[in-house]
């Protein structure tokens, strides 16, 4: 297989597919795929891609963090991103590349992947939209800090092994809704930890072939294992996940007037009134 040859093989087995159909969109579970040892998720290959990559598609750091970071405490390692990822093994840090499908070869990974999927995804939430690719790298016992994200997700591990611990997404004692609101108006993903919510986890090893489909907004951190790790992120938005997104968003603004806030219930996307509303008062500058 070259770096630029169509995907040979499933990524997802029949049993993983079956899997996903049965927990999608709100649970998270264990899955597999089939993407280990593909060339263009070897190290040197990647080293390229983020040296051709805009800056603002990248982000790296020291990975021996603690599980809760403020964005601006977070330390730079002081080398080149190409560097970083070359040296990875020995460096002690973590990097993340960006909307790496806007490279041909990886969009055409991405497109295989979620080709499997899109007809179980279709079913429950609609079409797929806002398709994008990221790609983590750590060194050994790099901490990905607490943290969550707007896009439905399969995160796919490629080399080494780390631990994913996921919580219940929607639980407030874990993110409030001043802060689910902020962080949809721009704000930053990551938490604030207390020792006291790890018993609300649970934690998934993940392995080579091993891939972890963890729903919008389930609050996670990872800790990775003794060796350098590799993960393919696949992620994309819903008419579900854009429908949080806006009641979240008027929220916000109601909150900011002291009026009550509404209810976001299991089916944002049903919730048409308020997301109507939202867009009117958006629109209005209100």
């Amino acid at each position: 297989m070259t770096a630029h040859s169509p995907i040979a093989a499933q990524v997802f087995p029949p049993e993983a597919r079956q899997r996903f159909a049965a927990i999608y969109p709100d649970e998270a579970a264990r899955l597999t795929h089939g993407l280990t040892g593909h060339p263009l998720l070897a190290i040197e290959a990647l080293a390229g891609l983020a040296e051709r990559m805009p800056a603002a598609s990248v982000e790296y750091n020291l990975g021996a963090l603690p599980l809760g970071v403020r964005p601006e405490d977070t330390p730079s390692n002081g080398l080149s991103l190409g560097d970083t990822i070359r040296t990875i093994e020995t460096n002690g840090s973590w990097a993340v590349l960006k909307n790496v499908e806007r490279d041909a070869a990886y969009g055409a990974l991405l497109d295989a992947a979620l080709a499997e999927i899109a007809p179980l995804v279709e079913a429950r939430t609609g079409p797929m939209l806002n398709r994008e690719a990221f790609i983590f790298l750590s060194s050994p016992r790099s901490i990905t800090p607490f943290h969550m994200d707007p896009e439905h997700n399969i995160l796919l591990q490629i080399m080494g092994e780390k631990v994913m611990t996921v919580f219940p997404a929607g639980d407030e004692e874990l993110v409030p809704a001043v802060q689910s609101e902020a962080f949809h108006a721009g704000g930053h993903r990551n938490l604030v930890w207390q020792e006291a919510f790890r018993a609300r986890g649970t934690a998934v090893t993940l392995a080579p072939g091993d891939a972890i489909h963890v729903p919008v907004k389930a609050p996670h951190f990872v800790e990775n294992g003794a060796g350098v790790s590799i993960s393919l992120s696949v992620t994309w938005r819903s008419e579900r996940s854009v429908a949080e997104s806006e009641l979240h968003g008027l929220n916000a603004l109601l909150r900011r007037r002291r009026l009550p806030t509404g209810r976001i219930g299991a089916r944002p996307e049903r919730q048409g009134v308020r997301r109507l509303a939202y867009r009117i008062m958006r629109k209005l500058g209100v």
